[in-house]
């Protein structure tokens, strides 16, 4: 195999993947390792390994290891951070390269996207569970609620100014059980989304205004669109619902003097998802969303797409379970990494595939 053939193989492999020497000094790096560290492969070319990992990072053992022994050696589950690129999980692979002193090769493949993908079917279940719960306890629910509501309504006519005070507390919290029942509600609703041919940054557009005008009055914006992307297929009222969320979300996060939130797309093509019957769809439509507040705690981030997992004081958990409820229904997947300083949810999307969507849209209507 000339040399041309191997440069066309290094720079195809999709995964992050280098070369160390026998000093755990970087050798090569292909361009998806670039990426992945958002380090150019001349900053890395002759820099130590643990430069960029930490010297007590699990990849340098695994490395070490397969020096040692001669063999290819296989660890799941490492937790990887790139010098300021947040942590994420890894598999990591390492083999000793044959006829070379010492050089070992390292194959990084991210957990990240898969996983995601399957934990989107733990958060439909988990939200059709909360739907179930909901069904059955908002009757129950609502009906005392009114009731305490009307009696505190009542007292409050004949009760002295300093009373008053604490029938008004009654009204207000039972306003704000009913507002969570209501939200738990919204999950009720199983019907398909109607997918129609849609500009993804009209819907944007929407839910920027409607953020700097009300919650988001305080952020600092920027924007960078792609503006030759496809329409993709969705419905416009719940994909605004969910970009007011994550910019929600953003804005609580962010500090009140020097917040900034960041709204981007591009096309990004070689993300598939799976649809019934053995076919897979593309995701190519990519939006982040991102902030500069302090970022979610590392016990929570896995996690952050349950129902009723918040790390807000006063939070529901349910906003970003909604989030990856009408994404799935939109066959899309929405994921998030975050450190201090930095916030990213990405939703990918599929692009409108014109008279088939239209076929299956009548076909679910």
């Amino acid at each position: 195999m000339n040399e041309a053939w191997f440069e066309l193989i290094w720079s195809a492999i999709p995964y992050p993947t280098l070369v160390v020497d026998a000093a755990d000094a970087i050798v090569a790096a292909n361009p998806a390792t670039e990426s992945f560290g958002a380090t150019s492969q001349r900053q890395m070319v002759g820099r130590p390994l643990a430069k960029f990992l930490g010297g007590d990072s699990a990849v340098l053992d695994v490395v070490r290891q397969a020096r040692r022994d001669g063999v290819s050696v296989a660890q799941y589950d490492v937790t990887v951070g790139w010098a300021e690129q947040p942590r994420q999980l890894q598999n990591v692979h390492a083999a000793p390269l044959q006829d070379t002193d010492g050089d070992v090769l390292i194959l990084m493949h991210p957990q990240g996207m898969a996983e995601k993908m399957d934990r989107r079917l733990g958060h439909r279940s988990a939200a059709r569970s909360v739907t179930g719960m909901a069904a059955m306890l908002a009757h129950e629910i609502r009906n005392p609620l009114a009731g305490i509501s009307g009696a505190a309504q009542l007292l409050e006519m004949t009760l002295g100014e300093a009373d008053r005070e604490l029938t008004g507390l009654i009204q207000e919290e039972t306003a704000r059980i009913g507002k969570l029942v209501d939200r738990v509600e919204q999950f009720g609703d199983l019907r398909p989304a109607q997918r129609r041919p849609l500009n993804i940054h009209d819907v944007l557009d929407r839910a920027r205004r409607s953020a700097q005008a009300g919650f988001a009055a305080h952020a600092r914006f920027t924007e960078e669109f792609d503006p030759s992307l496809p329409p993709t297929a969705g419905d416009a009222d719940q994909l605004l619902q969910v970009f007011q969320n994550l910019l929600k979300n953003a804005a609580e996060a962010i500090p009140r003097v020097g917040g900034m939130i960041s709204i981007s797309t591009a096309f990004r093509p070689g993300v598939k998802m799976a649809r019934p019957g053995g076919s897979s769809e593309g995701l190519p439509l990519l939006v982040t969303i991102a902030d500069n507040g302090p970022g979610i705690p590392e016990n929570l981030i896995r996690d952050v797409f349950d129902p009723f997992v918040s790390s807000k004081v006063n939070g529901t958990g349910l906003g970003l379970s909604l989030v990856s409820k009408f994404v799935a229904d939109h066959g899309g997947v929405v994921e998030c990494d975050s450190r201090p300083g930095r916030t990213r949810f990405r939703v990918r999307l599929p692009v409108w595939r014109g008279e088939i969507a239209e076929a299956e849209a009548e076909a679910e209507g």
